[in-house]
């Protein structure tokens, strides 16, 4: 499935029952060097919307939040003992966290590609 794309420059992509998330290339770019990643728990949920995360880099601490709700079944502990790979690949081996989502189409109301590029351009 394609990305999808948050308000708060956070990406969702479904695959195989689970979405892995993270944040978007351009969200990486805005930050600088990350610093510092700070993931929650397995297990834990998050209603669409909520704080889940913390990344920081040497301009800034950014929440990440979670674009739709679901459980935590999964943590990317690579970018936790390597921050600097969300900016080598912010939406690859970067991801985030893996939820179980609580209601798929969430997804559906989430920016695709095109509609995330056209409201990036809008706030430069």
């Amino acid at each position: 499935m394609a990305f999808k794309y948050s308000k708060d420059h956070e990406w969702a992509r479904a695959e195989d029952g689970v979405v892995v998330v993270g944040i978007s290339r351009h969200a990486a770019e805005q930050l600088g060097d990350v610093v510092f990643v700070e993931l929650p728990d397995v297990g834990k949920t998050f209603a669409q919307g909520e704080e889940m995360a913390v990344v920081e880099s040497v301009k800034a601490a950014s929440d990440v939040y979670a674009p739709i709700s679901g459980e935590v079944v999964e943590t990317n502990q690579a970018i936790v003992s390597e921050p600097a790979k969300v900016n080598e690949d912010a939406q690859g081996a970067a991801w985030f966290v893996k939820l179980k989502p609580s209601d798929p189409s969430e997804l559906d109301a989430l920016m695709d590609e095109a509609a995330y590029k056209a409201f990036v351009e809008g706030e430069l």
